[in-house]
C-alpha cells in the first residue's frame, strides 16, 4: 500500500506543479491582452475551466469504476498536457486561451476524482484519513512549488510556464504508463458494471449533504482568493508574478507541512470534525488579516495563516465523505470533485464582481463564508449522531 501511495503522491505533485505554474501568470497575461476587462476575463477563464470539470467529473468517476482507475487517470493527464501546450501557443489570442481552459477543465476531473477513488480503494477505513492526507500533502506540494516555478519562469517569458507545465504533464503520463498499477480488480469492475447506474446526487443525502455543502463553501472562498489576490496586490502594493509565486510557495509549504505533520500523524478516526472546525476559524482569520495587508510580505504571512486552516479542513472532509458514503467510492469521489468544481465555477465570477465594487470585499465575504461553514459542520455532526443512534436501536 505504501508503494502505491508513493506513486500516486508523486503523480499528484507533478500534476499540480504544472497546474500551479500558471497561477501567477494568468492574470498578468490577461491584463496585457485586455487591460480594461482583466478582472472579468480572468474570472471567466477560471469559471469555464471549473464548469467543464463540474460537468465531466461524475462521468469520469463512474467510468473509472467500469474500466479501471488507471486508464482514466492517464487520459486526464494527457489532456492536461495538450491544454497547457495550447495556452502557451495562444500568443495573446483570447479565443485560444478560452479553448485551452475548456480543454483543461474537461480532463481535470479524470485526474482528481479518479485518484481520490484510487486512494480509497487501497486504504482501509482506519487508514483513510492518512491516505487522504497524503493526497492533500501532494497537492499542497504541487501548489507550493508550482507558483514559485511559474513566477521564476515568467522572468523568461509569460509563455514559458505553460510549456514547462505541458512537459511535466507528459512526464506524469509516462510515469503512469510505466508504474501505476490498477486498483480495481476484475471482480470490482464486474460488480460496478452490474450495478444500476445512479446519479452523482444520490450521494447527496443524509448527514453527508451538509458535508458536501461545507466542501463547496471551502472551495468557493478559495476560488475567490485565487481569482482576486494578484489583481488586489497589483493595485495595493504592485506585486509581480514572481511575488505572487513566492506568496503561494510559502502558503503551500506551510499547508503541506500541516497535512504531512499534523493531519497524517495526529488525526485519528472520529476526530476529523474537531480539526475541521479549527481549520475553518483559522481560515477566516487569514482572510480578515489580508484586508489589512500593506505589503506583499505581510500578505504572505496572512496567506500562510489561511493555508494552515485550509490544510486542516480538506483531507478531513474528504476522509469523512469516503468513510460515511453509502454509494460507490467512484460516485462519492465524483460528487466531491463536482462540488469542488462548483465552488470554482461561482467563486471567480463573484470574486471579480466584488473586486469591481470594493477591493476588500472578496476577502471579507470569504472570511464570513468560512465562519458560516461552522454551522454546516454542526448540522452534519448532529445528523450523523442521530443516524448512528437509529442504527444502534434498530
Amino acid at each position: 500500500m505504501k508503494s502505491k501511495l508513493a506513486i500516486v503522491a508523486l503523480m499528484l505533485m507533478t500534476t499540480f506543479v504544472g497546474f500551479g505554474i500558471i497561477i501567477p501568470v494568468l492574470p498578468q497575461m490577461v491584463s496585457e491582452v485586455s487591460p480594461q476587462s482583466a478582472n472579468w476575463h480572468t474570472g471567466a477563464m477560471l469559471t469555464l475551466y471549473s464548469l467543464a470539470s463540474f460537468l465531466l467529473s461524475p462521468v469520469w468517476g463512474s467510468l473509472s469504476e467500469k474500466i479501471g482507475r488507471r486508464p482514466v487517470i492517464m487520459t486526464g493527464v494527457l489532456g492536461f498536457c495538450v491544454s497547457f501546450l495550447l495556452f502557451g501557443l495562444a500568443d495573446g489570442n483570447l479565443t485560444i486561451m478560452y479553448a485551452s481552459r475548456l480543454l483543461g477543465g474537461l480532463f481535470s476531473g479524470a485526474v482528481t476524482a479518479s485518484i481520490v477513488a484510487y486512494v480509497a480503494d487501497i486504504t482501509t477505513e482506519e487508514e483513510r484519513t492518512k491516505g487522504m492526507a497524503v493526497v492533500g500533502m501532494s497537492i499542497g506540494l504541487g501548489f507550493t512549488f508550482g507558483p514559485f516555478v511559474g513566477g521564476v519562469l515568467s522572468e523568461v517569458s509569460l509563455n514559458t510556464p505553460f510549456y514547462v507545465a505541458a512537459g511535466l504533464s507528459l512526464l506524469t503520463f509516462i510515469a503512469a504508463w510505466t508504474r501505476l498499477q490498477e486498483s480495481m480488480t476484475p471482480e470490482r469492475r464486474a460488480e460496478a458494471a452490474s450495478r444500476k447506474r445512479v446519479s452523482r446526487w444520490t450521494a447527496f443525502q443524509g448527514s453527508l449533504k451538509y458535508l458536501y455543502v461545507l466542501a463547496f463553501f471551502v472551495t468557493f472562498s478559495l476560488a475567490i482568493l485565487e481569482a482576486t489576490l494578484q489583481l488586489f496586490g497589483m493595485d495595493k502594493f504592485n506585486v509581480t508574478p514572481l511575488n505572487i509565486g513566492m506568496m503561494f510557495f510559502f502558503c503551500g509549504l506551510v499547508g503541506a507541512l500541516i497535512q504531512g505533520g499534523v493531519v497524517r500523524r495526529r488525526v485519528k478516526k472520529g476526530q476529523e470534525g474537531i480539526y475541521i472546525a479549527v481549520g475553518l476559524v483559522i481560515s477566516a482569520v487569514g482572510f480578515f488579516l489580508l484586508l489589512t495587508a500593506k505589503s506583499w510580505l505581510l500578505a504572505t504571512v496572512y496567506l500562510c495563516i489561511f493555508g494552515i486552516g485550509n490544510a486542516l479542513i480538506r483531507p478531513c472532509v474528504t476522509s469523512l465523505i469516503t468513510q460515511k458514503t453509502t454509494v460507490g467510492q467512484g460516485i462519492a469521489s465524483g460528487l466531491s470533485s463536482s462540488m469542488d468544481s462548483l465552488g470554482r465555477i461561482v467563486g471567480p465570477v463573484l470574486g471579480a464582481a466584488l473586486l469591481g465594487l470594493q477591493s476588500w470585499l472578496p476577502f471579507l465575504v470569504s472570511g464570513l463564508l468560512s465562519l458560516a461553514a461552522l454551522g454546516l459542520l454542526a448540522r452534519f455532526r448532529s445528523a450523523d449522531r442521530a443516524a448512528q443512534q437509529a442504527q444502534t436501536q434498530a
